[in-house]
Formats: structure tokens, sequence, C-alpha cells
């Protein structure tokens, strides 16, 4: 093994006798190796009771004495004892450092201890305990290698087990589940207010690489971001303070996020997030196909009551834009690019025209055959509704 030198039956006996005599020293070389430990740092007493460290210790010295003079062929109970210390520290929440601390400490305590045992052995004893200085050291190197690595591995099966528990909690609420409690264990074990101002984002993505997004470090002023993947999605909880607003967030995000993407009205509390996740995957879904920019369902308010109702929106098209069907494809498009337009500036035919590179009587020439083939007049506002709200229909249907 690992720190274990072949020795004369000469020098086995010798070293033998001398940790025999130690372990009759056992209680006390615990008592004054607790007294350091607790000298050195506070926290070795507020982590561990008084009895269950005593006890504990004990046994790992008194294993680790036995293992100095143990033979080679003999299984390292030592090391079997070091993996189990380490993963109990880890799941007690005791700091690696002062893990590491206590083995060393240990160490030169017991090497301490034989060497004044030998004192009056002359220096035949002390120059086999010398010849075994290797084998001591060696074998606390590697119970403190051996503990510090079973610590590493249970804190990080620890923290795995953690987040999977705090994605489950996030999960139940942005599917709205109501149960006792979950906003609070959600809050406490997200570090977030139980009660106080969300938005939740919802980008349509592409499957990526395994690198992480860049707007996954978005972090703006009074704004704190949770992202989670979903299969065709990735959904993001917005912390947002006091003062900030809807328009804040859209700004933040318009120039940094891949789009499309969709942002909730602000909820108030972490219970409401299930309410906001359904009003951001509304306002996702009144980007058109092609669409790459993030929008706010209030401003998309008419669109998403269309997208609500999508056997509403199929009548709306066929009786609206029934005449139309029957045009020449490049026809209807020309005439519904027109409409567009006209509405995107406002109803200003000039503007309209500089839009689309014609003349302005072109367009008045194409929304009047618009009108004709509706049977409604732009100039009524309730006709004007219905054209407006159909044309949306019908760009969201991908037709």
């Amino acid at each position: 093994m690992s720190g274990r030198r072949a020795r004369t039956g000469h020098d086995w006996a010798v070293l033998t006798e001398a940790c025999t005599a130690l372990l009759d020293r056992l209680p006390d070389l615990v008592d004054q190796h607790l007294r350091e430990l607790h000298a050195h740092s506070p926290l070795y007493t507020r982590v561990l009771s008084q009895d269950q460290h005593w006890q504990e210790t004990e046994k790992a010295m008194r294993i680790g004495i036995e293992a100095i003079s143990a033979p080679k062929s003999q299984p390292r109970r030592d090391l079997e004892y070091a993996e189990w210390t380490g993963r109990r520290r880890a799941q007690q929440g005791f700091p690696l450092e002062l893990l590491v601390h206590s083995y060393r400490q240990a160490g030169y305590l017991i090497w301490d201890a034989l060497l004044e045992g030998a004192e009056g052995g002359g220096p035949e004893k002390l120059a086999v305990l010398m010849r075994a200085a290797t084998t001591v050291f060696a074998a606390v190197d590697a119970e403190t290698a051996t503990a510090s690595e079973a610590y590493r591995a249970t804190e990080a099966e620890l923290r795995h087990r953690t987040d999977e528990r705090l994605q489950a909690l996030l999960d139940a609420l942005l599917e709205g589940k109501d149960s006792p409690g979950l906003a609070a264990r959600a809050a406490a074990g997200l570090d977030l207010p139980e009660q106080g101002r969300y938005a939740v984002v919802v980008l349509r993505l592409e499957r990526r690489d395994g690198r992480e997004p860049f707007h996954r470090r978005i972090q703006g002023a009074g704004m704190r971001f949770i992202w989670r993947m979903r299969t065709d999605c990735e959904v993001g909880v917005v912390s947002l303070g006091e003062d900030t607003t809807p328009a804040a967030l859209s700004e933040l995000l318009a120039a940094r996020c891949p789009g499309p993407g969709g942002i909730s009205p602000v909820v108030e509390g972490l219970a409401a997030l299930g309410r906001a996740r359904r009003l951001a995957d509304l306002a996702l879904r009144t980007c058109a196909p092609d669409a790459t920019g993030i929008v706010r369902l209030d401003e998309r308010m008419p669109t998403a009551f269309v997208v609500s109702q999508p056997e509403l929106a199929e009548r709306l098209v066929a009786d609206v834009f029934g005449n139309l069907m029957g045009l020449d494809p490049a026809d209807r498009v020309v005439l519904l690019e027109t409409l567009d337009a006209w509405l995107s500036c406002e109803g200003s035919a000039g503007r309209t025209a500089g839009r689309l590179y014609c003349h302005r009587n072109t367009v008045f020439n194409r929304l009047r055959r618009l009108e004709q083939l509706t049977s409604r007049s732009l100039s009524r506002p309730r006709d004007l509704i219905e054209m407006t709200l159909a044309l949306d229909a019908f760009r969201l249907s991908g037709a």
C-alpha cells in the first residue's frame, strides 16, 4: 500500500510496540487534539456536538495508529474510515479546509507522541521510528486525500440534488401548481422574495451546442434572471425589484436575446408565475414565424385575442378575406402587404408608397380594391378593426 515500506522483523516489532503503547494513551491524545482544534476555529463546536466529535475522532485516530504498523497485505481500514468521514462532513456542511486541518493536526500529534514514547527506549528505538517517518506521514497524506476526495464528490452530489430540487420547485410554479408552501420553499431555495414584482420571458430557440448562451449572463440594474431550458423554448423568470418597468426589461433583452420572444405583464409574487408564464407564451404566439423581436403582451393585446381563439380566428379570416383566396397568390400578397404597410404607417398613403416603392395613387387603388373584395371600408372603425385582426390572424397562420 502507499506509504508502507518493507520492514525488517525487528523494525516491525519496535513500531508495533510503540503504536500499542500509543493506543493506551489514546483518550488523552483525543482530548488534546480536540482542544487544539477548538482553539483553531469555533466552527468545530458549532457544527459537531462534543460527544459525537470525540467518538468519531477517537475511532479515526485509533484506526490510523493501527494502520501505521499494519502488514502491507492488510486492508486499509483507515482509508475506508477517511472516506466515510469525508462524506459525512460534506453532508453536515462542515468546511473542507477544517476537515483537512484536523487530519494534518492529528498526524503531527501522533508523530510527536511516538517520538515522546521512544525517548526512554534508547537510540536504537528512536532510529527505528525515524525510519518510519515516511510511513507515518504518507499514511496521513493518503487519509487526508481520501477524505477530501470523498468530501468533494459528496458536495457535488448534494449540489446536483439541490439544483434538481430547486428546478422542480421552479417548474411547479411555472406550471401553475397550487401546493401549500410551494412559493415559500421556492423563495428560500432560490433566494428570491416570495412577494415581489416578477415577469416571465419565453424565447423560442433552436437547440444549441453545450456552450452557455450569452443572454444567460444578462443582469440589469434592479433585475435578476433565472433561466430554464425546455424542449422548444427557454423560460426566464425575472425579479424586477421595485422600480423596474416592463419597458426597461424589454429594452434590455431586445439587444441581447435571440428572438422571437414574449414578455408577460408584471405579476405580484412567486405564486403568480404560472399565470405569467401563460401570458408570456401568448405574447410569443403573436410573433410571426419569421419574427426575431422580443414583444410585450401589453403591446400586442388585439393580436393576443386573435391567437388565443384559433377557431374564431380562422372564421374571421374566411369571413373577411374569403374573396381574396380566389385571387392569384402574387396578387393576394400585394394587396395584403399594402394593407399591412398602410396600417404600419398609421394610414399615411405617402409614407406607405415610400415604403413599398410605388406611387401614392397605386396605394389608394390597391386599398379601394381591397375594400371592394372584403365588402368593408377602411374609414369605418368597426370594419378597420375586423380587417386588422383578420390580417394578424392570416399572417400568424403561416399562410
